[in-house]
């Protein structure tokens, strides 16, 4: 049976939305959060603990972790990220067509603020019943995700007792399930070459800035295959318009949903910066850093079943995708425990023209409720 929110329960979601939204929180200041966080589930009853993470990753808070006491010792963790990516403008939400956005030429915070406020409804639901729910919920509010998923990297994901969990950071439309996301590679090549004089002896120098040129053009680039990409993000080098180049940078990144497919990727775009750097005369260093690691689940699975029966539950119809994108479900199973990542319906996420509508907000919110029922009819399974 569909979870029904009463009208004051839906009051109080766009409410609790709008009040996280007004609380700006780049990557690196998310304290506002994690303290409006605190102060709402402790004033539910609950015990909230916030972690170090904070300075091991640079960032003014810590990830915040509840837990929901269940009647059984079934539990299922939920999980959002407080962090936003930089801000361009205030943040003054308004609703209107439909949907929440924000006023002014910037974002709006719903990515992954409407997953937040989604939680702390449910949990809202959960601790003011008369008894406590039939499955605990494990609560994680992350921060620094945007800029790398550092936060749920650095969480203690050994102290986790759920069966699984779900992370709700995909920006598309409810009902699809995220069963396949990608390793993610970052490359960073400095190449050194000679400076000269550019209108006396040019030919004594060699340009760093014509050797990355010559590199980048033979690079693939863009989508590769359905599950792999290569995007040239940043170029830096040079001095002055009259001096040959001594030093270029250039940041590269690869994606691939299969694992071995990244690390045969990044050896080409090796392989290319390599021939063109001794083409240009110049020398070249590079460092690669797994910034995370993909993860693929069977549409067998039982976190899969659980969430095709609650889209179903609440008139979606169920579908499963692979992403290009990573998000803290990534770093969730390179710890260990196992995690996928469903959307919350926002839209042009990271723009100016981010919103998320009434109808995706509220359906976050039965979504949520709609995976307690169905894990609390579930029996855990062996993992294979």
């Amino acid at each position: 049976m569909r979870p029904v929110l009463a009208e004051p329960e839906r009051r109080r979601l766009h409410s609790t939305f709008e009040a996280l939204c007004r609380l700006e929180s780049p990557t690196g200041h998310e304290r506002p959060v994690a303290d409006w966080l605190t102060a709402e589930l402790r004033d539910m009853g609950l015990d909230v603990e916030e972690d170090e993470a904070g300075s091991t990753v640079g960032s003014d808070a810590g990830n915040v972790y509840a837990r929901i006491p269940g009647r059984d010792d079934r539990s299922l963790m939920l999980c959002a990220h407080m962090d936003t990516v930089p801000l361009t403008a205030p943040v003054e939400p308004v609703l209107r067509n439909g949907g929440w956005e924000n006023a002014n030429e910037g974002i709006l915070g719903a990515d992954n603020k409407s997953a937040i406020a989604a939680l702390v409804e449910a949990a809202r639901r959960l601790t003011a019943a008369a008894q406590p729910p039939e499955v605990g919920v494990e609560l994680v509010f992350t921060i620094a995700e945007e800029t790398g998923l550092n936060g749920a990297k650095a969480f203690d994901a050994s102290r986790l007792t759920s069966w699984f969990g779900y992370m709700f950071d995909h920006a598309t439309p409810l009902g699809q399930i995220v069963v396949a996301a990608p390793t993610h590679m970052l490359l960073v090549a400095d190449i050194h070459g000679r400076a000269a004089h550019a209108g006396i002896c040019p030919e004594a120098g060699a340009s760093a800035i014509v050797a990355a040129a010559r590199a980048i053009a033979k690079q693939p680039h863009g989508r590769l295959d359905a599950g792999t990409t290569v995007n040239v993000g940043t170029i830096h080098g040079g001095t002055a318009t009259n001096v040959v180049a001594e030093h270029c940078r250039t940041a590269i990144e690869v994606r691939a949903i299969d694992a071995a497919r990244a690390d045969e990727v990044v050896t080409t775009v090796i392989d290319h910066l390599q021939d063109g750097v001794d083409a240009a005369a110049c020398d070249l260093s590079v460092t690669a850093e797994k910034l995370f690691t993909g993860y693929r689940v069977r549409p067998d699975d039982q976190l899969v079943e659980v969430a095709r029966r609650a889209l179903t539950e609440i008139g979606y119809e169920p579908e499963l995708i692979s992403s290009g994108g990573g998000s803290d479900a990534n770093a969730f199973v390179a710890a260990g425990f196992p995690c996928i990542n469903l959307p919350n319906g926002t839209e042009a996420a990271h723009e100016p023209t981010e919103r998320v509508s009434v109808e995706a907000l509220e359906g976050g919110l039965e979504l949520v409720l709609a995976l307690l029922d169905q894990v609390a009819a579930e029996r855990p399974r062996e993992r294979g």
